[in-house]
């Protein structure tokens, strides 16, 4: 998979070791300067692995000639019990950067795993598993990179990037057509989408020429309804009350993309662990 952009991970590194650290660790302190230690980071649970190049950077931020080994790669599946990687270092830098580098492992593997569980469900059926911008606040880019770590991919990355046209958009607009109208006026070069509740929207959707429709809370049974009367025309995506336990049933009606917000807001952290050696003890 493509590396994640090192600017964006600069940038997510000193917003966290500014949060975390500030003018310093004072707790670090207590350990003698020139110490030397050795690391592993290990996972308790099953994962997929995420977050490499977040974790690298915050031990390469404290000791510039840290040596880090990993043991998996990025998207790799890791056993409970893995080890993900050796590092060498000061043993100031280690357990400096110790909590924000797993902050991100296990955020970013989190979501990467979570994804993979959807993409698993669907395997071998037409649909793609999609993200949401239901992210944690400041994170969207890191984990949209782990959705795509995970198997699934990416829907619009902001409000920027593509024309969602959802029910306050239609109350205000007048209609779905007029909302579609004034998205091609406004943003010719968008995809436009537009949420639908019921096959009388579907159709006004269709008519007014959206790029992808989004339907809202279909049950089963009009999910294959909609793809019926849709015919191919349009992409179509389905979006909410998705769980892991429905989703390959939705995936077999023939829709398109599944969006899940859960990928990245409902995301049981991975429990991972640091243990330390020091090769240098004062005497």
């Amino acid at each position: 998979m493509t590396p994640p952009d090192p600017a964006l991970v600069a940038r997510d590194v000193r917003r966290a070791l500014d949060e975390d650290v500030g003018a310093g660790d004072v707790t670090a302190d207590l350990l003698p300067a020139d110490a030397h230690a050795s690391a592993r980071l290990l996972t308790r649970d099953a994962a997929v692995l995420c977050g490499r190049d977040w974790a690298q950077a915050c031990f390469l931020h404290f000791d510039p000639q840290a040596r880090i080994r990993w043991q998996a790669r990025e998207g790799e599946r890791v056993a409970a019990g893995s080890v993900l990687c050796q590092i060498e270092g000061t043993a100031r830098a280690l357990v400096s950067a110790e909590r924000t580098a797993l902050n991100f492992l296990q955020t970013l593997s989190a979501t990467a795993t979570t994804t993979a569980a959807f993409v698993d469900a669907v395997r071998g059926t037409h649909a793609r598993i999609l993200d949401t911008r239901k992210t944690i606040p400041g994170l969207r880019l890191a984990q949209k990179y782990a959705v795509r770590a995970g198997g699934g991919h990416n829907h619009r990355i902001g409000l920027f990037d593509a024309v969602l046209i959802k029910e306050n958009h239609i109350a205000a607009a007048g209609s779905i057509s007029a909302a579609i109208a004034r998205a091609r006026a406004l943003h010719p070069g968008l995809l436009v989408e537009t949420e639908v509740e019921n096959f009388p929207e579907l159709r006004e959707a269709l008519a007014a020429g959206a790029d992808r429709i989004m339907l809202d809370e279909f049950e089963l049974q009009e999910l294959g309804r909609a793809v019926a009367e849709t015919a191919g025309r349009v992409p179509l995506e389905v979006s909410g009350s998705v769980s892991l336990e429905r989703v390959r049933a939705i995936a077999e009606t023939g829709v398109d993309f599944i969006s899940i917000g859960a990928l990245t807001k409902h995301v049981r952290a991975i429990d991972l662990s640091m243990r330390i050696d020091i090769a240098d003890r004062p005497a």
